[in-house]
C-alpha cells in the first residue's frame, strides 16, 4: 500500500507544477497579448487537473489535496525566474511553513 501512496504524492506534485506553470502562461498572455499563451496555460492547467484525478485514485484526499500548496512554491520560483519578482524573507518563511505543514500531514497518513 505504501507504493500506491508514493505514486499519489508524485502525481499531486506534478499536478501542482503543471497548474502553477499554466497560471504563469496566463500571466504571460496579459503582458504580451498572445492568445497562444492563454491556450498553453489552459492546456497545462487541464493536464494538472488530470494528474490530480489520478493522484486521488492512489491516496487519501486529506493527505494529497494539501500538497497543492506546493504550487505556491512553484509560483514563487516562476515569479522570481521569469517575471523578475523579488522574494522577501516573509515569502521564504511562508514557504518553510508550507513545507512543514505538508510534511506533517504526510506523516499523519494511515497508508
Amino acid at each position: 500500500m505504501k507504493k500506491t501512496f508514493n505514486k499519489g504524492i508524485i502525481l499531486m506534485i506534478v499536478s501542482a507544477f503543471l497548474t502553477a506553470n499554466g497560471q504563469l502562461f496566463w500571466k504571460f498572455s496579459q503582458t504580451n497579448g498572445r492568445f497562444m499563451n492563454i491556450f498553453i496555460g489552459f492546456l497545462l492547467y487541464g493536464f494538472g487537473a488530470l494528474f490530480m484525478i489520478f493522484a486521488f485514485k492512489n491516496g487519501e484526499l486529506s493527505v494529497l489535496y494539501p500538497l497543492m500548496c506546493i504550487s505556491y512554491i512553484f509560483a514563487l520560483i516562476n515569479g522570481y525566474v521569469f517575471l523578475g519578482e523579488t522574494i522577501s524573507i516573509y515569502n521564504l518563511i511562508g514557504i518553510l511553513i508550507i513545507i512543514l505543514g505538508v510534511t506533517l500531514l504526510g506523516k499523519e497518513s494511515k497508508l
